[in-house]
């Protein structure tokens, strides 16, 4: 998937990679895509839900091995 922006977000636990991504989206340009590489799995749950709260759009996750990739694009 097409991204603007990547945030590591590899070896943080839940809640930190939900909150940590709240200050980076900020940093991206409105209509841009955000990808959040993750370990927790727990982010598989707490990513699209933190969408829907906040009003940015939840494009979908990819796997590539340990790795969860989330892509967002910054609405708000």
């Amino acid at each position: 998937m097409d991204k603007d922006h990547t945030f590591d977000a590899r070896g943080m636990l839940c809640p930190i990679p939900v909150l940590k991504t709240a200050q980076k989206i900020k940093e991206v340009d409105m209509s841009e895509v955000l990808e959040v590489l993750s370990d927790d799995e727990g982010a598989r749950e707490d990513f699209p839900a933190w969408c829907d709260q906040t009003g940015n759009e939840f494009l979908g996750m990819e796997e590539e091995g340990d790795t969860l990739k989330f892509y967002i694009r910054r609405k708000v």
